[in-house]
């Protein structure tokens, strides 16, 4: 996975971290659970809060 894959991080993620609430997360937080995917592959230096920010809607979609 890399940084342009948000819906594959925020499946990943729910499964990884089923009791977080979403809406309330740390960017910082956020970042390091990506970056700890056995999936991801991508440099950690290349995210921005933009991408961030997607993934959390993304995630925040994929629990509704």
């Amino acid at each position: 996975m890399r940084w342009t894959d948000i819906l594959d991080i925020a499946m990943a993620l729910d499964e990884a971290h089923p009791d977080v609430d979403v809406a309330h997360i740390r960017f910082t937080d956020l970042h390091r659970w990506v970056v700890e995917l056995p999936a991801f592959a991508d440099d950690p230096e290349k995210s921005s809060e933009r991408a961030l920010e997607a993934i959390q809607m993304a995630w925040l979609a994929e629990r509704e």
